[in-house]
């Protein structure tokens, strides 16, 4: 998925690195934050440095590493003033002594007296051997760290550099940053709430080996779901098609035919009007009642508009079918006028290619399928598809707002933005 360069623009991050072979890795980290926009500042221990040094994240910074050598308070080169500076801590990779030390306020290194003052949320990645991070009292300890205002990056299981294969590695800085990003870009309007968005094109059934499908290529909806994710969302992707390097601790359901989307999609509905979130609003009325957020659906996925009448198990011999074939279709159901919408609000998505029209199509999509929005994408062709940027119209019964031309992640986020109001 391409990342806009300016996803973090004015964001700030402290990133503690301690001694793990898995240091390597922090290097792209440091990458992937400042191609996004943020400033990064870099702490590291003296174990790290063995592994990697200073000037290397220095080079990539543009800052001076902080370290056992070199705090000052003459300048804010100092562990009060880099936390003050901070709008986010990391700390990738963290070592099982680490965690022990953070777990229990000791202070006796440069990055553990910043972990120490610095008072907000701090994402921790640990990296280390399994036996090292299975002992109880290592697990023991990031259990008294998620009480105290550290979020845990899942570690997972891989070959580790002691040549042994099992759970401890340092989470991919793709990961590390997404979760991240969520820490940054949180927004009290989406944070909690449950969203579901359909993405791709269902896939047909003709025969075990064929299919009728279309080409939409589901990057709209991943958009979709990873700019929810980033603002706090309970996102739930219901796709035929996913992007790379989405958020690995998003909820997705990998679909094909437009009929097993249609469970999922009901039984998702479902859970997302009845299901019990963790930090319900707080609405004051003549009693103080706790109410769920109302939940979004965002209808991205192409739905086949016609299947095969007769779908066949095993492959259709063209021996038996002749030298023509005469596919039989029937009309499919329509998913997104079927589904019953009552407390949850709609956005569907529609691709056009008649200039002239395309507008009146979309708005008639409001009244005609139930829903509140609709976002309208106006296609040249079949290379329309599958492309990183879009422009999106987004329409209501009452206006129309045109999102300009630019990356999907970026018009998702707009989107987002227009669907507070609905």
């Amino acid at each position: 998925m391409l990342i806009p360069s300016n996803l973090l623009q004015d964001k700030k991050i402290l990133l503690g690195v301690t001694g793990s072979i898995a240091v390597y890795k922090s290097l792209e980290l440091v990458r992937l934050f400042i191609k996004a926009g943020a400033e990064v500042k870099v702490v590291m221990s003296e174990s790290a440095k063995k592994f990697v040094t200073p000037l290397t994240f220095e080079t990539l910074t543009s800052k001076q590493v902080l370290d056992d050598t070199n705090e000052s308070w003459v300048t804010d080169h100092n562990h009060i003033k880099a936390g003050e500076w901070a709008d986010l801590m990391v700390i990738a990779p963290a070592t099982a002594n680490t965690i022990a030390k953070l777990a229990n306020a000791v202070a006796d290194t440069m990055l553990l007296q910043c972990a120490l003052a610095y008072p907000s949320l701090k994402i921790l990645a640990p990296s280390a051997n399994t036996n090292m991070l299975n002992h109880p009292i290592t697990q023991a300890n990031l259990k008294m760290l998620a009480i105290a205002n550290y979020e845990m990056v899942d570690t997972q299981t891989k070959e580790l550099a002691c040549k042994t294969k099992g759970d401890g590695a340092m989470a991919e800085p793709m990961d590390i940053f997404w979760q991240s990003a969520r820490a940054l870009l949180k927004e009290e309007f989406w944070a909690d709430r449950r969203i579901i968005v359909t993405g791709g094109g269902t896939i047909e059934k003709i025969d075990d080996v064929r299919y009728l499908s279309n080409f939409s290529s589901g990057k709209m909806a991943s958009a979709m779901a990873a700019a929810l994710y980033c603002k706090g969302a309970d996102v739930n992707l219901i796709a035929t098609r996913f992007e790379d390097d989405l958020p690995k601790n998003m909820h997705t359901l990998d679909v094909q035919s437009s009929s097993e989307m249609m469970e999922y999609l009901i039984d998702s509905i479902r859970i997302a009007k009845k299901g019990k979130l963790s930090k319900p609003t707080l609405v004051r009325d003549e009693h103080i009642h706790l109410i769920q957020k109302r939940p979004y659906l965002f209808m991205a996925a192409a739905v086949s508009d016609y299947i095969p009448a007769f779908a066949q198990d095993g492959k259709l011999k063209k021996e038996v079918l002749g030298e023509k074939w005469d596919l039989s279709l029937k009309q499919n159901t329509d998913v997104l006028s079927s589904i019953d919408k009552e407390g949850i609000t709609t956005v569907g998505f529609k691709a056009e290619m008649d200039a002239l029209n395309a507008i009146s199509n979309a708005s008639n999509m409001l009244a005609n399928k139930n829903i509140d929005a609709v976002c309208l994408n106006l296609l040249k062709d079949s290379s329309s598809f599958g492309t990183d940027t879009n422009t999106v119209d987004f329409i209501t019964r009452e206006k129309v707002e045109s999102i300009p031309h630019a990356d999907k992640l970026s018009v998702a986020f707009a989107i987002l933005d227009y669907a507070k109001s609905l």
